[in-house]
């Protein structure tokens, strides 16, 4: 089993807002481009994958990430599953802790259970270690409209250096399908990544003049 350096590390929280087809498409393109996943699906999140997209995925960590293993064809090690409240894994110390974090979908409840730094579960615990530690935390919230108290835990997850990214496509790139607007999120969270991606041309290099 390979041994993964750290900066080729993202933890990939699943939580209960809609949106699946967004973390989906995201962990193929990690797997995809050599990155070890950590990966932590709350119980709503799982009610989300069952309703948009009609899937049951296992309970037991170790079974989940075999079977998205075999799904996506990732190496033997490159998903590492974790339960809800396993305090002794990776991701719920600084010391051990990738130093990037997607939570994508993001629901408000768990906006602001990270802005009020209860870290009452493992993904409330990883994103407040990836924060404290200064690294990176992106969050994919997936709400409409949103309230007073949405933008103001929002704001102060940016003003602590959180990159907020609402599942918010563009059509500037003309999509033809739902999968092109879901790439274009995809791309846009690589992108922030640091990651290479051939998903959505970026802006001033297309074809234009064409």
């Amino acid at each position: 089993m390979a041994e993964y350096p750290r900066e080729r590390q993202v933890t990939l929280a699943l939580s209960g807002a809609s949106g699946a087809p967004y973390a989906l498409a995201l962990l193929e393109r990690l797997l995809a481009a050599g990155i070890q996943v950590h990966l932590l699906v709350s119980g709503a999140a799982r009610v989300v994958l069952a309703t948009e997209q009609g899937e049951q995925w296992p309970g037991k960590p170790e079974a989940l990430a075999a079977w998205l293993g075999d799904r996506f064809g990732a190496e033997p090690g490159q998903i590492r599953a974790y339960g809800k409240e396993e305090w002794f894994s990776p991701v719920a110390s600084g010391s051990g802790a990738p130093k990037r974090m997607v939570i994508c979908p993001c629901s408000m409840g768990t906006v602001a259970s990270i802005a009020a730094g209860t870290s009452d579960n493992l993904i409330e615990r990883a994103a407040d270690v990836v924060i404290k530690e200064q690294g990176q935390l992106i969050l994919v919230p997936r709400e409409t409209p949103f309230s007073a108290l949405h933008l103001e835990n929002l704001l102060k997850l940016a003003r602590l250096g959180v990159t907020i990214m609402p599942a918010a496509p563009g059509f500037y790139h003309q999509p033809q399908s739902i999968a092109d607007l879901v790439d274009f999120m995809v791309a846009r969270i690589l992108d922030h990544l640091g990651l290479e991606q051939d998903l959505v041309q970026r802006w001033g290099y297309g074809g234009e003049e064409s």
